[in-house]
């Protein structure tokens, strides 16, 4: 079993249960106990925003705000520094615990051995 499971997640509103997978996978590895990093890139770094989150509906979904709550208590969630540029979005405007990092943060983070990489 891989140690570590990074999740790009491209996909926000716009594309909603390909949003909500990425989303849902991460949070069903971290209740497994893999270390977990969620990159939101894309429409899904809106999702970095206090209460955003709330805002999304997806019928017979797990509510992204429970699912958020779940990557976090076992992993890291990071926002593609570009991708939050473009959106105007900065440090102070992410929710506790988010972070935002370039593309040699992640490339760092799927390198290792023991590292599975998913796209959403």
């Amino acid at each position: 079993m891989a140690e570590k499971l990074v999740i790009k997640l491209t996909a926000g509103a716009d594309a909603p249960e390909r949003c909500s997978q990425g989303f849902t996978v991460a949070a069903v590895a971290a209740a497994s106990g893999v270390e977990v990093s969620l990159w939101l890139t894309g429409e899904s770094a809106w999702f970095a925003l206090p209460g955003r989150a709330a805002e999304f509906t997806l019928p017979h979904a797990a509510p992204l705000p429970d699912l958020i709550a779940g990557v976090m208590a076992g992993g890291r969630i990071t926002v593609c520094t570009q991708c939050a540029a473009r959106r105007g979005i900065e440090e102070e405007d992410v929710m506790d615990g988010v972070r935002i990092a370039g593309a040699q943060v992640f490339v760092s983070e799927i390198m290792p051995d023991g590292v599975r990489a998913l796209v959403y």
